[in-house]
Parts: C-alpha cells; sequence; structure tokens
C-alpha cells in the first residue's frame, strides 16, 4: 500500500472514530459528565506518558526547551479540556445536532481565525463562505429562541486550540504529553473529592463502567495519533474533506439512533453551512491546483 494510501486510511480511521463517539459516551449517561471529562483527562495523561516513554524514548525537553513553551502547553490543555467537557455534556444531555453543527463550523472559524491572528487574507469564496454560515447560525438562534452556544462553543474552543498549537510549532506527541501531564493533578483532585463524597460511579462495582472509563484515554488519544499519521501522509485539502466525516457521523446518530428533534430551523441552518462547506472546499481545490 502506497503512503498516500496509507494516509486516506489513517484520515478515515480517525474522523470515523470521532463520528460514532457519541455512541461511547451515551453509554456513560448515568456517569456524572464532570467525572467521565475527569477520567478522560487522567488516563489520557497516563496512556501519553506510557506511549512517549515506551515508543519514543526520549527526554521531553528535548523537544520542548522553553518554559514559555510549558505555560502555553497549560492554557491549550484548558482548552482541550473546555472542549471534550463541553462535548461529553452535549452528548449526554441530548444536544448530539448541536454538537456535530460545531464541527462542521470548525473549519470556517479557523479560517477566521487564520485571518485575524495569521494575517491569512480571506479571498470572496472564503468570505462568502463564512456568511454563509453566519447567516445559518443567525437563522437558527432567532427561530430557535436561543443562540446555540453548544455548537459554537465547541468550534472557537477547538479552533483557537488548533490556532495555538500552529503558532507554537511543536511535535505533535510530546505536546499532547505535555497537556495531558497538565491535566491528571486536576482530574485526581477531582476524582478524589467525588469518591471521598460517595457520589463517584467508582462507589458502586459495575466492571462495564469501570472499564469504559479506563479505556477513555485510549479512546481519546488513539485517534489523535491517527490524525497525525495522516496529516504526514496527505495534502492538508484531502484531509479537509476527510473531516466531515466526523460531524455527519455524529448528524445521523442523533437523527436516526437517538431520534433527536430534527426541525424547519435545523434543515435551514445546516443547509447554509453545508453550502459554504462547498464554497469553502471547491475554493481550496481551485487554489491548489493553480
Amino acid at each position: 500500500m502506497s503512503e498516500y494510501k496509507k494516509g486516506i486510511l489513517y484520515g478515515l480511521l480517525c474522523y470515523t472514530i470521532w463520528g460514532l463517539f457519541p455512541l461511547y459516551w451515551r453509554m456513560l449517561n448515568h456517569v456524572d459528565s464532570f467525572e467521565i471529562l475527569a477520567h478522560r483527562m487522567l488516563w489520557s495523561g497516563v496512556f501519553m506518558v506510557a506511549l512517549f516513554v515506551g515508543i519514543r524514548g526520549v527526554r521531553l525537553k528535548n523537544h520542548i526547551k522553553q518554559p514559555r513553551q510549558y505555560l502555553m502547553l497549560l492554557l491549550t490543555g484548558g482548552l482541550i479540556s473546555f472542549n471534550w467537557g463541553l462535548y461529553i455534556w452535549a452528548i449526554n444531555h441530548g444536544y448530539i445536532l448541536q454538537s456535530s453543527l460545531g464541527y462542521y463550523i470548525n473549519p470556517l472559524v479557523n479560517v477566521l481565525l487564520g485571518g485575524l491572528f495569521l494575517r491569512e487574507r480571506l479571498n470572496r469564496a472564503q468570505t462568502v463562505a463564512l456568511l454563509f454560515a453566519l447567516a445559518g447560525v443567525l437563522y437558527f438562534t432567532i427561530d430557535y429562541g436561543h443562540f446555540p452556544i453548544i455548537s459554537l462553543g465547541l468550534a472557537f474552543s477547538f479552533g483557537i486550540y488548533g490556532l495555538l498549537k500552529k503558532k507554537m510549532g511543536l511535535n505533535a506527541t510530546p505536546a499532547l504529553t505535555v497537556e495531558t501531564i497538565w491535566m491528571m493533578p486536576a482530574a485526581v483532585l477531582y476524582l478524589l473529592i467525588a469518591y471521598e463524597g460517595g457520589n463517584s460511579a467508582l462507589n458502586t462495582f459495575d466492571w462495564f463502567t469501570w472499564l469504559l472509563l479506563l479505556l477513555a484515554g485510549a479512546v481519546t488519544a488513539i485517534p489523535l495519533l491517527l490524525y497525525g499519521k495522516a496529516a504526514e501522509r496527505i495534502t492538508l485539502t484531502a484531509l479537509g474533506f476527510l473531516q466531515y466525516v466526523s460531524p455527519t457521523g455524529q448528524f445521523l446518530i442523533g437523527i436516526l439512533v437517538y431520534k433527536e428533534t430534527f426541525t424547519t430551523a435545523h434543515i435551514v441552518c445546516f443547509s447554509m453551512i453545508w453550502t459554504g462547506l462547498i464554497i469553502f472546499s471547491v475554493d481550496m481545490v481551485r487554489r491548489l491546483k493553480k
């Protein structure tokens, strides 16, 4: 198999796993969302440290040399923790469609942030795509009666996370390892307090729940590593197209599996977002060919 085909396979696996996440987290809807987040933070850290030490066999300081970079990774670790927590809460409280909308908006948010902070000028097609997305969100807000805060919270938290990681320019594996190490003390403290207060899932022996919580680290880290392998082998354009596998999976699960209400406001909003994404994607291909 060629390296390009391997990259496509890694990308499809990564985004398929992310698209199926609602099924996994929904099996834990009897556990408090903050406790699920704490387990995800803790076991992601354990998984990444074991992977980094076992496979790479080098010290973090060989990759991250400046104290400022460690502080920036504390900030990015906080952002990704917020994103994880909001996503888990949304899934377990019946907002799967809003979460999928957030990840449809995310590529357009990346374009907006690039224009604002990286001086990447928006061309006409990108501007039109952003206007379609904005119109969809505004229509949804007016018709639905409240702002789609979950969607925009997910889109902007992940977008800002990506922006900061891009500006730092660090190798993905050691950077993710440091981020998860920063998260671990808060996760352990929360779990200890919950356990002592008798409010933890660990107070009752349920081996299936324990197994799901323990595997949360690997479930979180593996698609991130697959993403890194895909990015090394295929173009960003190809990766961008594959990205839509994830929110599409969430969208279909929300409607077909969990029977979430799909109103006229959803139809108009998603249609405008999809129109913007088509314009954005066609423009990417056109510029790449040039």
